[in-house]
């Protein structure tokens, strides 16, 4: 098994798409400064990548061996790893709040995708094609198929499903049938944000009184 910390083992998964987890791998209050990281190098992002099923195990190792002999590599693509999401975060929450992303992060996540498709391969699947990326060691194919799946949500969506959570800055997919949800989930922000509804109520009650 790949070691995965506690911190990522914990990262709940709730994006309902690749790209949005990666986004989501940031905690923070809503519309306020990033806060807990959970990708603190690049062997995290190994570990969250064979963590949400993007990585298999042979290539996980096989990545985390090239780590380790090439430290300077592995802190680079690291860098690169946050600068994109940073991209992406702004992209997705531009479109969650029905607005246009911004240029430059467009056109990084486009430099992306032709740098991931350039190393990619076409191969037979059920009904079909699908890309694929080759067990090799280099240090940014860990996020080609995060890049892939970004680029297939903004082209493809349902991008009338992305949403930003009521509660804090993570992103996800709505797939209820309404299209109803408001928190990444109910457990975490829901419950806090119907809490701090109660006490509110509770505190003007007491001011009436």
């Amino acid at each position: 098994m790949v070691e995965t910390p506690d911190y990522i083992a914990r990262l709940r998964v709730v994006g309902g798409d690749p790209a949005l987890d990666f986004v989501n791998t940031v905690d923070g209050e809503l519309d306020g400064e990033p806060g807990f990281e959970h990708l603190r190098s690049y062997e995290d992002l190994v570990a969250w990548g064979y963590r949400v099923g993007i990585l298999s195990e042979e290539r996980a190792r096989l990545l985390l061996r090239g780590a380790r002999g090439r430290s300077s590599e592995a802190e680079a693509a690291h860098a690169r790893a946050l600068e994109l999401r940073d991209d992406l975060y702004e992209i997705f929450r531009a479109v969650a709040r029905g607005k246009g992303p911004p240029p430059g992060s467009v056109e990084a996540l486009r430099r992306a995708e032709s740098e991931a498709l350039s190393r990619a391969r076409l191969v037979p699947a059920e009904g079909g094609f699908v890309w694929e990326w080759p067990d090799e060691d280099d240090l940014d194919g860990v996020l080609w198929p995060v890049v892939h799946a970004a680029t297939g949500l903004l082209t493809s969506g349902p991008l009338d499903r992305v949403k930003a959570c009521a509660g804090c800055r993570w992103l996800f997919v709505d797939e209820s049938r309404n299209r109803s949800r408001r928190w990444c989930t109910m457990e975490e922000c829901g419950t806090h944000e119907k809490v701090r509804r109660y006490l509110e109520r509770r505190a003007a009650r007491r001011k009436r009184e």
